[in-house]
């Protein structure tokens, strides 16, 4: 089920929003962000609203609504589905007007919402990505734009078509970026349990900095720093961090097996009780 509120109005499917003329269909100008509806929970919701303005504003762009409405939105949508819905919560904001620079005040909004179970601690395999990740001075990195995703797709079909669920993503320094889809942790050889450091290149996820927290308040030390891609070789755990599944390990990295280990174990059962306070 899709549920959308656009110009005033929810409306069941895929709702029609653009024109051929409009700026963001041809120039790209749009932004987006997800947030999660877990049985009526809703984990870390402003702070996703509050990115959707501030991803469009990186984009010349102006959200025409605020967080407070936003929120009350989501609250009245998600009323719509099964109290035990598991939900995916899109805000997207897009350009209308403008030849190639788009009239911030002339953007438009719509909220969906639409039924995505989260996903089983199961795991997921990777392959290390040919492609990288721009630097902040060569795209919108510091935003959540839409352009941004096409980067996203050619690496996840490079790795579907090698054998892979996803692909993990170098900076044009060579070191680990990230997944082509959600954060990475690792666990080295000797324990330490390590994110890449924020360096302009990829995404401060919003999910990354909650497990960050939870991990750090139950006395696990998270070290953010590079990370070389041979680190990968040789961890004893790699997992993700992201809004679609929160905390997924992955389970095979090019030819190694690995295990869905207790250090990611511990990061789900933390994240999935925060939710149940929210």
């Amino acid at each position: 089920m899709y549920l959308t509120y656009y110009n005033g109005e929810w409306a069941e499917g895929n709702t029609p929003l653009f024109g051929a003329m409009d700026h963001s269909v041809w120039l790209g100008s749009s932004v987006f962000d997800g947030a999660r509806a877990l049985r009526g929970h809703l984990p870390d919701l402003r702070p996703h609203l509050q990115r959707v303005i501030d991803s469009a504003e990186k984009l010349g762009l102006t959200c025409p609504l605020s967080v407070d409405q936003m929120e009350a939105l989501v609250r009245e949508g998600v009323a719509r589905f099964p109290l035990d819905a598991e939900l995916y919560i899109r805000p997207l904001v897009f350009a209308s007007e403008g030849f190639l620079i788009p009239v911030p005040e002339k953007a438009g909004f719509a909220l969906t919402l639409f039924d995505a179970p989260l996903p089983p601690f199961a795991g997921f395999s990777a392959c290390l990505s040919d492609l990288h990740r721009p630097q902040p001075t060569m795209a919108p990195t510091d935003a959540k734009a839409s352009a941004l995703y096409a980067n996203t797709a050619r690496a996840l079909r490079d790795a579907r078509a090698r054998g892979f669920d996803n692909a993990i993503m170098l900076d044009l320094a060579g070191n680990v970026a990230e997944f082509a889809s959600s954060n990475l942790f690792l666990v080295t050889a000797d324990g330490a349990v390590v994110t890449p450091a924020l360096n302009g290149t990829f995404l401060a996820g919003i999910t990354r900095a909650r497990v960050i927290a939870l991990l750090t308040e139950a006395g696990v030390t998270v070290e953010e720093r590079t990370v070389s891609p041979d680190e990968l070789e040789t961890a004893r755990e790699i997992f993700s961090t992201g809004n679609y599944g929160k905390v997924t390990p992955c389970v095979r990295y090019q030819s190694r097996e690995l295990p869905a280990g207790p250090v990611a174990k511990q990061a789900r059962d933390l994240y999935m009780a925060y939710t149940e306070t929210t």
